[in-house]
Protein backbone atom coordinates (compact mmCIF):
# COMPACT_ATOMS: atom_id res chain seq x y z
CA UNK A 1 0.00 0.00 0.00
CA UNK A 2 0.96 3.71 -0.34
CA UNK A 3 -0.05 6.42 2.36
CA UNK A 4 -2.57 8.52 2.06
CA UNK A 5 -2.03 12.26 1.10
CA UNK A 6 -0.31 14.18 3.44
CA UNK A 7 0.84 17.66 3.56
CA UNK A 8 4.88 17.92 3.95
CA UNK A 9 6.60 20.58 6.27
CA UNK A 10 10.25 21.07 6.57
CA UNK A 11 11.03 23.69 8.95
CA UNK A 12 14.25 25.21 9.26
CA UNK A 13 13.34 26.55 13.45
CA UNK A 14 12.41 25.35 16.46
CA UNK A 15 10.34 27.93 16.61
CA UNK A 16 8.50 27.29 12.92
CA UNK A 17 8.30 23.68 13.44
CA UNK A 18 6.31 24.35 16.42
CA UNK A 19 3.65 26.74 15.07
CA UNK A 20 3.12 24.60 11.87
CA UNK A 21 2.21 21.52 14.66
CA UNK A 22 0.25 23.94 16.69
CA UNK A 23 -1.97 24.95 13.55
CA UNK A 24 -2.64 21.77 12.63
CA UNK A 25 -4.18 18.58 15.75
CA UNK A 26 -3.71 15.81 12.79
CA UNK A 27 -0.19 16.55 12.02
CA UNK A 28 2.75 14.36 12.61
CA UNK A 29 6.42 14.89 13.32
CA UNK A 30 9.15 12.68 11.70
CA UNK A 31 12.55 12.34 12.98
CA UNK A 32 14.11 9.07 11.94
CA UNK A 33 10.79 7.74 10.56
CA UNK A 34 11.41 3.86 11.25
CA UNK A 35 8.77 3.93 12.86
CA UNK A 36 6.13 6.42 11.38
CA UNK A 37 6.57 5.60 7.58
CA UNK A 38 5.35 1.69 7.77
CA UNK A 39 2.28 2.96 9.40
CA UNK A 40 1.99 5.26 7.04
CA UNK A 41 2.19 2.51 4.08
CA UNK A 42 0.00 0.32 5.45
CA UNK A 43 -2.08 3.39 6.48
CA UNK A 44 -2.46 2.79 10.37
CA UNK A 45 -1.70 5.99 10.06
CA UNK A 46 -3.49 9.12 8.02
CA UNK A 47 -2.34 12.24 9.89
CA UNK A 48 -3.49 15.36 7.30
CA UNK A 49 0.82 16.89 7.21
CA UNK A 50 4.38 15.83 8.64
CA UNK A 51 6.71 17.85 9.87
CA UNK A 52 10.02 16.94 9.56
CA UNK A 53 12.47 17.69 11.86
CA UNK A 54 15.41 17.00 10.06
CA UNK A 55 16.13 20.61 8.88
CA UNK A 56 16.61 22.00 12.65
CA UNK A 57 19.97 22.61 13.43
CA UNK A 58 21.19 21.51 17.27
CA UNK A 59 18.73 18.60 17.49
CA UNK A 60 21.33 15.49 16.74
CA UNK A 61 23.70 16.09 19.87
CA UNK A 62 25.20 13.99 22.73
CA UNK A 63 26.15 15.15 25.41
CA UNK A 64 27.72 13.61 28.60
CA UNK A 65 28.11 14.93 32.02
CA UNK A 66 28.58 13.70 35.09
CA UNK A 67 25.00 13.40 35.66
CA UNK A 68 24.40 11.39 32.41
CA UNK A 69 23.38 11.37 28.68
CA UNK A 70 21.34 13.59 26.90
CA UNK A 71 20.72 12.31 23.30
CA UNK A 72 18.92 15.11 20.98
CA UNK A 73 15.69 14.49 19.18
CA UNK A 74 17.73 13.71 15.73
CA UNK A 75 20.76 11.82 17.08
CA UNK A 76 20.50 7.89 15.33
CA UNK A 77 20.58 5.41 17.10
CA UNK A 78 24.23 4.42 15.57
CA UNK A 79 25.72 7.21 16.59
CA UNK A 80 24.67 6.75 20.64
CA UNK A 81 25.84 3.14 20.42
CA UNK A 82 29.10 3.98 18.91
CA UNK A 83 29.64 6.84 21.54
CA UNK A 84 32.38 5.68 23.86
CA UNK A 85 31.50 8.58 26.25
CA UNK A 86 27.97 7.59 26.64
CA UNK A 87 29.47 3.43 27.33
CA UNK A 88 31.44 4.61 30.19
CA UNK A 89 28.28 7.51 31.47
CA UNK A 90 25.56 5.00 30.91
CA UNK A 91 26.53 1.19 29.76
CA UNK A 92 22.92 0.23 29.80
CA UNK A 93 22.04 2.82 26.87
CA UNK A 94 24.71 1.14 24.51
CA UNK A 95 23.40 -2.96 25.59
CA UNK A 96 20.17 -2.05 24.90
CA UNK A 97 20.59 -0.01 21.67
CA UNK A 98 22.97 -3.02 20.48
CA UNK A 99 19.89 -5.08 19.96
CA UNK A 100 17.13 -2.23 18.52
CA UNK A 101 16.38 -3.73 15.02
CA UNK A 102 19.05 -3.88 12.44
CA UNK A 103 21.76 -1.91 11.34
CA UNK A 104 20.74 -0.25 8.44
CA UNK A 105 17.26 0.90 10.83
CA UNK A 106 19.88 2.04 13.47
CA UNK A 107 21.89 4.46 11.20
CA UNK A 108 18.28 6.00 10.76
CA UNK A 109 16.20 5.96 13.73
CA UNK A 110 16.50 7.88 16.01
CA UNK A 111 16.94 6.99 20.43
CA UNK A 112 14.13 10.23 20.99
CA UNK A 113 11.82 8.62 18.56
CA UNK A 114 11.65 5.32 19.73
CA UNK A 115 11.14 6.35 23.09
CA UNK A 116 7.87 8.45 22.28
CA UNK A 117 6.84 6.45 19.95
CA UNK A 118 5.99 4.23 23.47
CA UNK A 119 6.18 0.52 21.91
CA UNK A 120 6.27 -1.97 24.96
CA UNK A 121 8.25 -4.48 22.53
CA UNK A 122 11.18 -1.30 22.01
CA UNK A 123 14.21 -1.64 23.83
CA UNK A 124 14.80 2.10 25.06
CA UNK A 125 11.79 2.57 26.72
CA UNK A 126 12.17 0.21 29.21
CA UNK A 127 15.72 1.53 29.46
CA UNK A 128 14.39 5.09 30.46
CA UNK A 129 11.92 4.02 33.06
CA UNK A 130 14.48 1.51 34.76
CA UNK A 131 16.73 4.37 35.02
CA UNK A 132 14.04 6.99 36.14
CA UNK A 133 15.25 9.16 32.99
CA UNK A 134 12.89 11.88 31.80
CA UNK A 135 12.36 13.55 27.92
CA UNK A 136 12.25 17.32 27.31
CA UNK A 137 9.40 18.68 25.36
CA UNK A 138 8.43 22.38 23.85
CA UNK A 139 5.42 23.61 22.14
CA UNK A 140 3.83 27.19 21.48
CA UNK A 141 3.00 27.06 25.42
CA UNK A 142 6.81 25.95 26.73
CA UNK A 143 8.96 23.49 27.76
CA UNK A 144 8.66 20.60 29.85
CA UNK A 145 10.32 17.77 31.11
CA UNK A 146 8.49 14.29 31.40
CA UNK A 147 9.61 11.80 33.68
CA UNK A 148 9.40 8.25 32.03
CA UNK A 149 7.33 7.09 34.75
CA UNK A 150 4.50 9.68 33.73
CA UNK A 151 5.86 9.39 29.63
CA UNK A 152 4.12 5.71 28.89
CA UNK A 153 0.53 5.94 28.95
CA UNK A 154 -0.92 2.39 27.18
CA UNK A 155 0.38 0.76 24.23
CA UNK A 156 1.45 2.91 21.49
CA UNK A 157 0.51 6.12 23.60
CA UNK A 158 2.25 8.47 25.28
CA UNK A 159 1.88 11.45 27.45
CA UNK A 160 3.35 14.28 24.93
CA UNK A 161 0.82 16.10 23.61
CA UNK A 162 0.23 16.65 20.12
CA UNK A 163 1.35 19.83 19.85
CA UNK A 164 4.78 19.02 21.56
CA UNK A 165 7.84 18.13 19.82
CA UNK A 166 10.51 15.57 22.10
CA UNK A 167 13.74 17.57 21.94
CA UNK A 168 15.73 14.84 24.08
CA UNK A 169 16.08 12.43 26.46
CA UNK A 170 17.66 12.46 29.72
CA UNK A 171 19.49 8.85 31.24
CA UNK A 172 21.11 9.38 34.73
CA UNK A 173 24.82 8.05 35.14
CA UNK A 174 25.51 4.69 36.65
CA UNK A 175 26.10 5.74 40.07
CA UNK A 176 29.77 4.48 41.45
CA UNK A 177 29.63 0.80 42.19
CA UNK A 178 26.62 -0.44 40.56
CA UNK A 179 26.01 -2.79 37.73
CA UNK A 180 23.75 -3.37 34.81
CA UNK A 181 23.05 -6.07 32.49
CA UNK A 182 20.21 -6.47 29.13
CA UNK A 183 19.19 -9.73 27.74
CA UNK A 184 16.66 -10.31 25.35
CA UNK A 185 15.49 -13.54 23.33
CA UNK A 186 14.31 -13.17 19.67
CA UNK A 187 13.39 -14.98 16.37
CA UNK A 188 15.89 -13.41 14.49
CA UNK A 189 18.91 -10.80 15.59
CA UNK A 190 17.09 -7.91 15.14
CA UNK A 191 13.49 -8.70 15.21
CA UNK A 192 11.29 -7.85 18.15
CA UNK A 193 11.82 -9.06 21.44
CA UNK A 194 9.71 -12.24 22.67
CA UNK A 195 10.83 -11.17 25.83
CA UNK A 196 13.76 -9.08 27.44
CA UNK A 197 15.00 -7.79 30.49
CA UNK A 198 17.05 -4.82 32.03
CA UNK A 199 18.52 -5.25 35.45
CA UNK A 200 19.84 -2.16 38.14
CA UNK A 201 22.22 -3.44 40.99
CA UNK A 202 22.78 -0.86 42.73
CA UNK A 203 23.95 -0.95 46.33
CA UNK A 204 21.39 -3.63 47.95
CA UNK A 205 19.08 -2.50 45.36
CA UNK A 206 18.16 -4.72 42.23
CA UNK A 207 15.43 -3.64 40.06
CA UNK A 208 14.69 -5.23 36.44
CA UNK A 209 12.46 -3.80 33.64
CA UNK A 210 11.19 -6.14 30.77
CA UNK A 211 10.33 -5.34 26.88
CA UNK A 212 7.41 -7.23 25.26
CA UNK A 213 5.52 -8.42 28.41
CA UNK A 214 3.41 -5.66 29.41
CA UNK A 215 1.40 -3.14 27.40
CA UNK A 216 4.14 -0.47 28.63
CA UNK A 217 7.70 -0.70 30.16
CA UNK A 218 7.45 -2.03 33.49
CA UNK A 219 9.62 -2.37 36.25
CA UNK A 220 9.90 -4.65 39.20
CA UNK A 221 11.83 -4.27 42.50
CA UNK A 222 13.67 -7.61 43.39
CA UNK A 223 15.54 -6.09 46.09
CA UNK A 224 16.35 -8.74 48.73
CA UNK A 225 15.11 -11.98 46.72
CA UNK A 226 17.55 -14.52 46.96
CA UNK A 227 18.80 -16.08 43.49
CA UNK A 228 16.75 -18.76 42.38
CA UNK A 229 13.44 -17.03 43.02
CA UNK A 230 13.73 -14.01 41.45
CA UNK A 231 11.90 -15.13 38.21
CA UNK A 232 9.10 -16.05 40.11
CA UNK A 233 8.99 -12.72 42.31
CA UNK A 234 8.90 -11.37 38.87
CA UNK A 235 6.34 -12.97 37.45
CA UNK A 236 3.97 -12.64 40.25
CA UNK A 237 4.00 -8.76 39.12
CA UNK A 238 3.53 -9.31 35.82
CA UNK A 239 1.25 -10.66 33.42
CA UNK A 240 2.16 -12.02 30.13
CA UNK A 241 0.06 -12.26 27.25
CA UNK A 242 0.58 -14.35 24.02
CA UNK A 243 0.53 -13.34 21.12
CA UNK A 244 1.24 -14.19 17.08
CA UNK A 245 4.90 -14.69 17.88
CA UNK A 246 5.05 -16.47 21.76
CA UNK A 247 1.97 -18.15 24.02
CA UNK A 248 1.60 -16.64 27.20
CA UNK A 249 3.05 -19.68 29.02
CA UNK A 250 6.37 -19.09 26.87
CA UNK A 251 6.71 -15.98 27.42
CA UNK A 252 6.13 -16.52 31.69
CA UNK A 253 8.87 -19.16 31.11
CA UNK A 254 11.28 -16.75 29.16
CA UNK A 255 10.84 -13.99 32.14
CA UNK A 256 11.67 -16.93 34.71
CA UNK A 257 14.82 -17.27 33.04
CA UNK A 258 16.01 -14.26 31.23
CA UNK A 259 15.37 -12.53 35.13
CA UNK A 260 17.83 -14.80 37.11
CA UNK A 261 20.37 -14.48 34.19
CA UNK A 262 20.25 -10.71 33.85
CA UNK A 263 20.15 -10.07 37.73
CA UNK A 264 22.50 -11.94 38.61
CA UNK A 265 24.99 -10.33 34.81
CA UNK A 266 24.04 -6.79 36.71
CA UNK A 267 25.45 -8.16 39.89
CA UNK A 268 28.37 -8.94 38.52
CA UNK A 269 28.97 -6.47 36.76
CA UNK A 270 28.58 -4.31 39.49
CA UNK A 271 31.49 -6.37 41.63
CA UNK A 272 33.50 -6.10 38.21
CA UNK A 273 33.19 -1.88 37.40
CA UNK A 274 36.85 -0.37 38.21
CA UNK A 275 36.91 3.20 39.48
CA UNK A 276 37.81 4.56 35.95
CA UNK A 277 34.59 2.94 34.97
CA UNK A 278 32.57 5.02 37.33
Amino acid sequence: MKPAPFAYHRPTTLDEALATLAADPHAKVLAGGQSLVPLLSMRLARPSALVDLNGLPGLDTIEVSEAGVRVGALARHAEVLASAEVRRSQPLVSLALGHVAHATIRNRGTTVGSLVHADAAAEMPVVLTLLGGSVEAASVRGRRTIAAADLFLGPLESSLAPDEIALSAFFPALPAGAGVAFEEIARRHGDYALCGVAALADGESVRAGFVSVSDVPTVVDLTGVPAGERGEAALAQLDPQGDIHATATYRSELVRVLTERVVQSAMESRQARSPEDS
